[in-house]
């Protein structure tokens, strides 16, 4: 049965039910900590599917675990106004309206599911496994009361999860896929097609003259939206990160050189030691041979030759002592005096002679060479840790309505004073501005907020802040002729140029479709005809561009067609043959072709039962108690 619940969670239905409730409950509980969402409902019901009700407590609280979900994820605070733009609290509802329509179907169908398969179902969620692997009742119940849950409404919703999983697998389970259907969908991806082609660069349009003044002025008045300035706003930023608040001169000698001692690593080579090993069965054996040894009967590599060691065997490597996988062996070899024999050290694989062939010493890099480096690192670890007491001395006084540039000023920190932006991030002049940081989550705040507005600080990236205040807007507006004439005149052309290869391009499809060669046409045209083989759909190839090859492929065989090709350029070609593997519904490629047709197939099939559910069942929804639940209403 669990195997089949894991089988439906591949599907849309399984989709909903496991990013919802195991997202919302088991993931939320074991990664970031949520409240119970099944208690204390009540009969404020924000929605009702047949007899089963949505409590605004469980809506309230899987809205707030969603919106810290999104937080985390964008490493910034999502407000609750932001969340409601987002359409935050609507998809919400609508996760729960879905759970509540399959109960509501389970409880009519009298559905349920056994003690001992929910039991199992509990018992094989990694996140209640314990330090072995199995799963341990106490990290279960200690799961449970850190996130405010109790054992009995976490189980009733657990066997309500296997409920709507069974039925979703008795809807959807083993659906034929069409024959037809799959040898059409490998005709449409498997099919390639050869064409004869050749290309109308912009030279091919001749001289295009300059424009009249009417033709500029007309141009212009057609799309004057095309050539109008976009809103701007200046803006003043304060950024708090620790590369602000890092103060490397402040760092003593002493903290440098205390952090220098206990990194030594870092600013240099350790040393390394070349060592080569006999390994013995036992400690006689070794004993024994290093008594030999010492008594110059015989030589460590003697020893080596007579336990039929080569070369390559012998020579454990060249390490240093942290890399050697044996704690005894690291030791040994690291106090051994060069080309001199260990005393036989028992190894995790048997007891082993060592010599040490040649020491690379450590090499490290002086102080004072890199003293600046380590003074650095210093000063922004100091100021990671008094990041957050400055960011809430920096909120105080933005409750008492200071001014960004006051607060940066008593601070000490710099105020970056934008004076024109718009909001692809560009100035006028269309060059892009670097001082604002993190643009893709600080411009689109920018451009929500208004002038004299109480903004909350964006979290960036870096782990700072970051405080904003609009201080001008300048609308957008049309510009005047005079100041866009040269992009209008630049645009006009263009668009004479791509007209002017358009009707060639035509002309030439028409001699093609009468039967002229391709070379003769792209002769007198003075273009080159060239050849394209194995062009599958969706992708360019040899000068051909997609937009091209996706003509190419609605052209019968024999025919022409016209696209526009490579920037501004324009394609004429001929579709001279078109071919389609056979279909052989075993190959690999065809079973995956089925299986995900079987998949889109099931996930149409399901969107439509739960709506003939909800259709059947009726769904309501009290949207005063709805906004209450999300906060809309206080």
């Amino acid at each position: 049965m669990l195997q089949g619940f894991r089988a439906a969670s591949q599907s849309w239905l399984g989709k909903i039910v496991v990013t919802v409730v195991f997202g919302l409950l088991i993931a939320g509980l074991a990664i970031f900590g949520i409240g119970d969402i099944f208690r204390g409902g009540g009969s404020n019901a924000v929605a009702t599917v047949g007899s089963t009700q949505i409590p605004a407590e469980a809506l309230r609280t899987a809205y707030q675990n969603q919106i810290q979900r999104l937080s985390r994820q964008t490493r910034r605070p999502i407000t609750p106004d932001q969340a409601r733009a987002l359409g935050l609290d609507r998809q919400v509802l609508s996760q729960l309206i879905t759970e509540a329509s399959l109960d509501q179907k389970t409880k009519d169908l009298g559905l349920r599911i056994p003690d001992a398969a929910v039991v199992r179902l509990i018992q094989e969620e990694p996140a209640f496994k314990g330090p072995n692997g199995a799963f341990d009742v106490n990290t279960f119940r200690d799961t449970l009361r850190q996130a405010g849950l109790t054992e009995q409404g976490f189980v009733q919703e657990q066997r309500a999860v296997a409920a709507r999983l069974q039925l979703a697998d008795a809807i959807t389970a083993e659906l034929p896929v069409p024959l037809a259907a799959r040898e059409a969908i490998h005709r449409y991806t498997a099919e390639r097609r050869a064409a004869a082609y050749f290309t109308l660069p912009d030279s091919a349009a001749g001289e295009i003259p300059a424009p009249t003044e009417e033709e500029v002025k007309t141009f212009y008045n057609d799309r004057k939206s095309a050539f109008r300035a976009p809103e701007v706003r200046s803006v003043n930023l304060l950024v708090l990160d620790p590369a602000t608040l890092a103060k490397p001169d402040a760092v003593t000698d002493a903290e440098a050189r205390a952090r220098y001692d206990s990194e030594k690593t870092r600013f240099g080579t350790p040393e390394k030691r070349a060592i080569q090993q006999i390994v013995f069965p036992n400690d006689a054996d070794a004993a024994a041979a290093l008594a030999r040894i010492r008594s110059n009967a015989a030589t460590f590599d003697q020893i080596a030759t007579e336990r039929g060691l080569d070369a390559k065997a012998l020579d454990l490597g060249t390490f240093t002592k942290s890399e050697l996988f044996d704690p005894a062996v690291a030791d040994a070899a690291f106090a051994a005096e060069p080309n001199a024999v260990s005393e036989p050290v028992k190894g995790r694989f048997g007891t082993v002679l060592l010599r040490v062939t040649a020491v690379q010493p450590e090499a490290r890099k002086p102080f004072d060479e890199v003293a600046g480096e380590v003074r650095q690192e210093v000063a922004l670890d100091k100021a990671r840790d008094g990041l957050e007491k400055v960011h809430d001395a920096i909120e105080d006084q933005r409750a008492g309505a200071k001014p960004l540039a006051d607060i940066a000023r008593e601070q000490g920190l710099p105020l970056v004073a934008v004076p024109a932006v718009d909001a692809q991030g560009r100035d006028p002049q269309g060059k892009a501005v670097d001082a604002i940081p993190d643009k893709d989550t600080t411009l689109p705040a920018i451009f929500r907020s208004e002038m004299g507005a109480d903004n909350e600080a964006l979290r960036t990236r870096s782990g700072g802040y970051v405080w904003y205040d609009v201080t001008k807007v300048d609308p957008a507006h049309d510009k005047p002729l005079a100041e866009v004439r040269d992009a209008v005149v630049a645009q006009w052309k263009a668009d004479e140029t791509a007209r002017r290869l358009a009707a060639k391009a035509r002309e030439a499809t028409e001699r093609l479709d009468k039967g002229e060669a391709i070379e003769e046409v792209a002769k007198s045209l003075g273009q080159e005809a060239k050849t394209a083989t194995d062009i599958a759909r969706g992708r360019g190839r040899d000068g051909l561009s997609t937009e091209s090859v996706a003509r190419l492929f609605t052209t019968p065989v024999g025919k022409a067609g016209t696209a526009a090709g490579e920037e501004t350029a324009r394609v004429v070609f001929r579709v001279t043959s078109a071919t389609v593997p056979a279909f052989v519904p075993s190959a690999p490629a065809a079973v995956a072709v089925e299986q995900q047709y079987r998949t889109a197939l099931a996930d149409d099939i399901l969107a439509e039962y739960i709506a003939d559910v909800q259709k059947q069942a009726g769904v309501s929804v009290n949207e005063g108690a709805f906004r209450r639940a999300i906060g809309g209403e206080y």
